[in-house]
């Protein structure tokens, strides 16, 4: 991806929560290339709301500026029963090392007697995708 002039703060740096976007969009993308649908038809298909984020954190290690050209590895590194961590590596055209993300997410469902979110299991077909 292109780093545009709007994710740039007025020293012309990204300003670090479009990163957290940015991994937003990644885990959306990592998602959608596992199961082979968008967002809207994946929770449809499970019967579930999404998987809001519970944990989130940064690692900023070099700065990236209007202009620059990066790529964003994502990856699932652990399955729990109704939670998952995601891990994104935010590298810079020459390969550098730019930022380094963390989330844990939960997959939610509404609660048939309450109406409430509450946490669901993932299922096992989920699972499978990312193997």
């Amino acid at each position: 991806m292109t780093i545009e002039w709007g994710d740039c703060d007025p020293a012309g740096i990204v300003f670090y929560p479009r990163f957290f976007a940015m991994f937003d969009a990644s885990t959306a993308a990592l998602f959608q290339a596992a199961l082979g649908m968008p967002k809207i038809a994946w929770a449809k298909h499970f019967g579930v709301l999404g998987i809001p984020m519970v944990d989130t954190r940064a690692r900023f290690h070099v700065p990236s500026a209007y202009g620059d050209e990066v790529t964003i590895e994502s990856r699932v590194t652990a399955f729990r029963r109704s939670s998952f961590d995601v891990v994104h590596r935010l590298l810079k055209q020459d390969g550098t090392l730019g930022v380094e993300g963390f989330e844990t997410r939960v997959w939610t469902a509404r609660d048939a007697e309450t109406g409430r979110i509450r946490s669901a299991p993932i299922p096992a077909e989920v699972i499978a995708a990312f193997a």
